[in-house]
C-alpha cells in the first residue's frame, strides 16, 4: 500500500541562475533542468495567471507572508515551464516548474498543490510539515526510493499526528540538519502508524 511519494529532481537544489552561455531570457536555473529533463514549453503567465499562482502559494505557506513580495514580486514576470519526460516511471508531462528571474521557486503536478523546491525549503525550513526518515533510509531516499513506512516509525523515525492524506511534507533524516527531499503523503500519520508495513511516502527531493 503506498503511503508517501518521495519524488526526486536533484537538480532543483543546485541550479540558480548561474552566469555563462545561454540566451537571456533562460539562466542556470532553467538550463540545468534542460539537462536533465525535457522542457516541453515555457511562458510567461498572464497577470491574472500570476495573481492566482500567488494567491494559492500564500494559502498553503502562510509562513512565507512575510516573504511573499521578495520571492514573488508582483511586477517581475513569472515563468512556467512544463516538463514531458517521465520522472522515475511516475509522471508524464504533468510537471509544472514556477521561476521567478531564472531560479525555480516552486513545481506543482497537475493541478495540485504548489511545493517548494528543495533549495527555497532550505532558506525557509518551517513551511512545511515535516516528517523523520530513519538514518538507514537516508541512502534509499537519496537514491529515489518511496518511503515505507517502517522508515518513519522504527527507532529514529518520526511523524506528527497531524499530517493529514496528500499533504506535501520536508522529509527530514535522523542526525541531519537540513529536509533531504520532500514528499507527498499517500496515509495519515495516524494510519502510517497503524500500516507498519505499508508503502508510504512519495518522495520529490529537488
Amino acid at each position: 500500500m503506498l503511503c508517501i511519494v518521495v519524488l526526486i529532481f536533484s537538480l532543483v537544489a543546485r541550479s540558480g541562475g548561474e552566469e555563462g552561455s545561454g540566451s537571456a531570457s533562460e539562466g542556470g536555473g532553467l538550463r540545468a533542468y534542460r539537462s536533465f529533463l525535457n522542457v516541453s514549453a515555457q511562458n510567461q503567465v498572464k497577470a491574472s495567471v500570476q495573481r492566482k499562482i500567488r494567491q494559492s502559494i500564500a494559502e498553503e505557506y502562510p509562513g512565507l507572508e512575510p516573504v511573499l513580495d521578495e520571492l514573488l514580486p508582483k511586477k517581475s514576470p513569472l515563468i512556467v515551464a512544463k516538463w514531458s519526460s517521465l520522472i522515475y516511471g511516475l509522471f508524464q508531462n504533468h510537471l509544472n516548474l514556477v521561476l521567478v528571474n531564472n531560479v525555480p521557486l516552486f513545481f506543482n503536478i497537475r493541478d495540485g498543490p504548489y511545493m517548494p523546491t528543495l533549495r527555497l525549503l532550505h532558506q525557509y525550513p518551517n513551511i512545511m510539515k515535516k516528517l523523520q526518515v530513519d538514518r538507514g533510509a537516508i541512502k534509499f531516499v537519496l537514491s529515489g526510493a518511496n518511503i515505507m513506512c517502517p522508515g518513519l516509525t522504527s527507532p529514529g523515525g518520526a511523524l506528527d499526528d497531524d499530517v493529514a492524506e496528500e499533504t506535501p511534507v520536508a522529509i527530514m533524516a535522523e542526525g541531519k540538519q537540513h529536509a533531504l527531499a520532500i514528499g507527498f503523503t499517500k496515509m495519515s500519520a495516524k494510519d502510517i502508524k497503524l500500516g507498519n508495513k505499508c508503502h508510504q511516502e512519495k518522495n520529490y527531493w529537488n
